[in-house]
């Protein structure tokens, strides 16, 4: 469940870096679908998510503006792997430490749902910063707010079904457990016991 999470995640930070962030922060915070790592609490810090919620602005703002779209897509190109390893880091319950011994770090396997999560955001913000110059010339340029509004859409509905999904599996899980429970006894009920004949 854990890995679904962290891959709906930074497939979201790969359209939009600040939204899964915020989202995560705002969650962990304020309430219980979230819980973060201990080594990723600072994501619910206030200030972070101050921060984190103007840069989202400005991305929102920038990515609707045609020529802007694809001078912030080659910014973002930093930005956006980043987020994804944070977001699937955090979403996959890694922990973060003081590195004080690099083999053992490496030996511990922390740094390998990060290392995903990167490539998977890279790999979709170098899709996206691909399709938009197309996109702008082909359209003289109506397509970049009409795109940045579905990644937008699209990075906001990654992170709900990344969060929820797995919840919602639980719950699945849980209300078929019942049902044949109650099945079970319903069935033993309504069966004559053999030894009464």
């Amino acid at each position: 469940m854990e890995l679904l999470t962290g891959f709906g995640l930074a497939t979201a930070a790969g359209l939009n870096a600040y939204i899964p962030l915020l989202a995560l922060g705002l969650l962990g915070r304020f309430t219980d679908l979230v819980t973060l790592p201990a080594g990723w609490a600072w994501l619910e810090n206030g200030w972070v998510m101050a921060i984190v919620a103007a840069l989202l602005v400005i991305e929102v703002v920038a990515d609707k503006v045609p020529a802007l779209d694809s001078v912030n897509d080659v910014v973002q190109t930093f930005v956006r792997p980043t987020a994804g390893g944070i977001v699937f880091g955090s979403g996959t319950a890694a922990q973060t430490a003081t590195v004080t011994d690099p083999g053992a770090f490496a030996q511990s396997g922390q740094w390998i749902p990060v290392v995903i999560g990167v490539a998977v955001a890279l790999v979709v913000s170098l899709t996206k910063s691909t399709v938009r110059p197309a996109a702008n010339v082909a359209t003289a340029g109506v397509a970049a707010p009409v795109l940045s509004t579905v990644e937008d859409f699209a990075s906001v509905a990654l992170v709900f079904v990344a969060i929820l999904v797995p919840a919602l599996v639980l719950v699945a899980v849980f209300a078929l457990a019942w049902a044949a429970v109650r099945i079970l006894r319903r069935r033993r009920a309504g069966r004559p016991d053999a030894r009464s004949h």
